[in-house]
């Protein structure tokens, strides 16, 4: 099969639309290599060299003009004789000629429909209107999680039948042993407390990292942060972090390969989210074997697995008991890091290879 991809995550994206997307092309092109998958793109950039260098992955530059994107990409694939489009960020080309093309789109959550009060009026709009044009006129659609299926179903009226859910893997980073040696230089080089419970990601209000903070007021536990961190919302951390005297360390440019060594120098992670369409970090935490707290809503428990710990994200109370529980228990801890890391092989690369592979085929 020859299978085209909407690029612009793999090429413009550090974060995790970007991230899933090169993962799933990487996974698909290494366990699946008898396909041609095409890269659409207006350019190429160093986000996209790893897989770019892999011989059945070609980039393919799209036809120039006003919303290239939208109207120039299903139609260049289609030209470029492709068997499959598949739109990896809850989008498809909105323009297609006779040629015969199936269409896959995956849909990783519908939070602007959950949470309007974290979006503008008309990105809500946009969202919507992409989202529901790309659910309809795709054969078939991957969800990210039973969530998402169900969002997907709930808010976008699209009937069960069309919907697969294929869960999300993370980097190959997480996966690796990484020596002592090579622990000790990161822990070095961020200047890294000797004991420290961990979070990751965008430093936005869903996220939570307001409650983690007060959860810590008084506990002298060491919090380390990597995330972007330009906001309104880091302003109100920096502020509560100084009145309830926490010590937080907030760490920029990190490297894949050092955020692997971070989680795995870490005793605890914690992900208390308000609402996720899947939540890789959880992921990312299971595989580098730290155990994970995280929320007990949307499809964290589904990333999550029986032996991580839940919270009510809401309660403050909550978050500091469980930080509590698993800080002063180390055999507890190791537990459930064992347990995760059993689990979290359903979200292998082969796993999820085969998966998308299920979806693929199934339209011919």
């Amino acid at each position: 099969m020859k299978i085209a991809y909407d690029a612009k995550r793999i090429f413009s994206s550090w974060s995790g639309l970007g991230n899933y997307s090169r993962d799933l092309v990487r996974v698909l092109a290494t366990y699946f290599p008898d396909n041609q998958y095409l890269l659409f793109n207006k350019k190429k950039s160093e986000r996209g060299d790893a897989i770019l260098k892999l011989p059945n992955v070609t980039f393919v530059q799209t036809t120039k003009g006003t919303l290239s994107r939208q109207l120039k990409t299903g139609i260049d694939a289609q030209n470029n004789d492709a068997d499959i489009f598949h739109g990896l960020s809850g989008e498809l080309p909105l323009r297609w000629n006779s040629k015969p093309i199936k269409k896959v789109v995956t849909i990783h959550d519908l939070i602007f429909e959950r949470y309007p009060k974290y979006y503008t009026w008309i990105d809500r709009k946009i969202h919507f209107w992409k989202f529901k044009k790309a659910a309809v006129s795709a054969d078939k659609i991957i969800a990210i999680s039973e969530q998402t299926k169900k969002d997907i179903i709930h808010y976008l009226k699209i009937p069960e039948s069309k919907i697969e859910v294929v869960y999300q893997g993370c980097h190959a980073s997480f996966k690796e042993k990484q020596s002592e040696e090579i622990l000790h230089q990161i822990k070095e080089k961020f200047n890294l407390p000797e004991k420290f419970i961990l979070n990751v990601g965008t430093i936005e209000p869903r996220k939570n990292l307001l409650n983690i903070v007060k959860a810590l007021k008084d506990s002298k536990i060491p919090l380390v942060v990597v995330g972007a961190k330009k906001t309104k919302y880091f302003s109100l951390i920096e502020k509560t972090v100084r009145l309830s005297g926490v010590e937080v360390f907030f760490l920029e440019k990190v490297s894949m390969d050092e955020l692997a060594g971070i989680y795995k120098l870490a005793e605890i992670f914690i992900y208390p989210s308000f609402f996720e369409g899947f939540g890789i970090p959880v992921i990312e935490a299971l595989f580098s074997e730290t155990v994970v707290i995280t929320s007990n809503t949307s499809c964290l428990p589904e990333a999550g697995g029986p032996d991580s710990v839940y919270v009510n994200p809401e309660n403050v109370d909550d978050i500091r008991a469980k930080i509590n529980f698993l800080w002063d228990n180390e055999s507890e801890r190791k537990r459930r890091a064992e347990k995760g890391l059993q689990f979290v092989q359903k979200f292998n690369d082969e796993v999820i290879a085969d998966e998308v592979m299920k979806v693929y085929k199934s339209l011919f």
